[in-house]
């Protein structure tokens, strides 16, 4: 599987921006997705997770109640919407697959990642 990301840019505190994160491989639509993130000197960090249904999906406590993670498997496409933006999510956002039902928060425990995109939020 390979993953692209896009959709990083410069916002303002407060702001909406959405990610995307298009796969190809034929196993793009059996695989749990995920969205995690890297902030300046800082480790990476889980930010939601879906699976390959769709109907079940993880948040990381930082983001649970402003981020929507999504999918759309005839389009290979993943999805991150992120509503009122703080400073503090200003960071690389890198999306991943992993070949198994189940969402996990640990980044080793996903087989394939895309490049990251970045996002930085203004005060």
């Amino acid at each position: 599987v390979q993953l692209q990301a896009s959709g990083g840019g410069l916002v303002q505190a407060g702001s909406s921006l959405g990610l995307s994160c298009a796969a190809s491989g034929r196993t793009f639509s059996s695989n749990v997705m995920g969205w995690f993130r890297q902030a300046p000197g800082k480790g990476r960090e889980f930010v939601a997770g879906i699976t390959w249904t769709g109907i079940t999906t993880i948040y990381g406590g930082s983001v649970k109640g402003r981020f929507t993670i999504s999918r759309d498997n005839a389009k290979n496409t993943v999805y991150l919407q992120m509503n009122s933006l703080k400073v503090e999510d200003t960071a690389v956002y890198y999306c991943a697959s992993r070949t198994s039902g189940v969402i996990e928060v640990r980044e080793y425990d996903y087989d394939y990642w895309g490049q990251g995109t970045l996002v930085t939020v203004s005060s």
